[in-house]
């Protein structure tokens, strides 16, 4: 069990997804965790069902914190205690605010020893997540195991180029919204050919499921797998002859171009 001890700032999904993985996994215990949030119950709540320590005001959440996990909503960002300047001085700040970037969070922790931005997305809630990160300036090592030991909690994690962000965040943190479409188009069709709805969500639910893991577990090209599923003059041919008639690859690709210019937008927005 590491000695590690966060503190959360908000208490949102995204913080009770990293609390729940932390403890699901042995990693800390729950007195070594701390949260607080904004004026709803969102942080009482979390701390009642996790165990962990409600904090009763920012200094006594950050004080005894090796890391502080900024985890509200980024328009708050603009509108962030001033006292969050001297408080983070000397800690490790990882934050997973959308289109905040590690330049723009060293203007409200002006003096912390690390800085890092993650975009964890939705299937993080159940340890099933991908979170792309970056950080300000190369982490120590120690840092760097902390952060490990954060987004592990979520799923699995990989370091980029602060560059390519947004284009991460477009495919990671956007997909499952894109993917979850699909399925419900996969669904639709379904029904339009007589399934019954329920009947049609299961079959598209479970479909779906079991393509990702087919696809995850023998890291097999996705083009390679879609071969072996057709068949010459076969059914599957004729609806991938209309997927590319709709130019359906390019469709999803000018989607995640869409996201990537979004969140890019967001970036420049203080």
């Amino acid at each position: 069990m590491t000695a590690t001890k966060f503190a959360f700032l908000g208490a949102g999904n995204m913080a009770a997804a990293m609390v729940d993985g932390l403890l699901a996994q042995g990693t800390v215990a729950p007195a070594d965790l701390a949260c607080l949030g904004g004026g709803g119950q969102t942080a009482a709540l979390l701390a009642a069902r996790t165990g962990i320590t409600l904090a009763g005001s920012l200094p006594a959440l950050v004080a005894g914190a090796d890391a502080l996990v900024v985890a509200f909503k980024p328009q708050q960002l603009a509108g962030a205690d001033p006292q969050l300047a001297t408080l983070t001085a000397g800690k490790l700040v990882i934050s997973v605010l959308a289109g905040k970037r590690p330049a723009r969070l060293a203007q409200t922790f002006p003096l912390a020893r690390a800085i890092v931005w993650a975009m964890p997305n939705t299937p993080a809630r159940i340890g099933a997540g991908m979170t792309p990160w970056c950080s300000l300036a190369p982490l120590a090592p120690a840092d760097r195991a902390t952060v490990a030991t954060l987004l592990a909690a979520l799923g699995h994690a990989i370091e980029i180029e602060e560059s390519l962000m947004d284009t991460a965040a477009a495919v990671s943190a956007s997909g499952p919204a894109f993917l979850f479409e699909f399925a419900a188009a996969l669904r639709d069709g379904g029904v339009a050919g007589g399934l019954p709805p329920e009947t049609a969500k299961i079959l598209a639910v479970e479909t779906v499921l079991g393509a990702a893991r087919l696809l995850a577990r023998t890291g097999t090209d996705p083009e390679e797998l879609r071969r072996q599923v057709t068949s010459p003059k076969g059914m599957t041919l004729a609806g991938l002859g209309r997927m590319e008639a709709r130019d359906f690859r390019g469709t999803l690709r000018e989607t995640v171009l869409a996201a990537k210019a979004r969140s890019e937008e967001m970036s420049r927005d203080t």
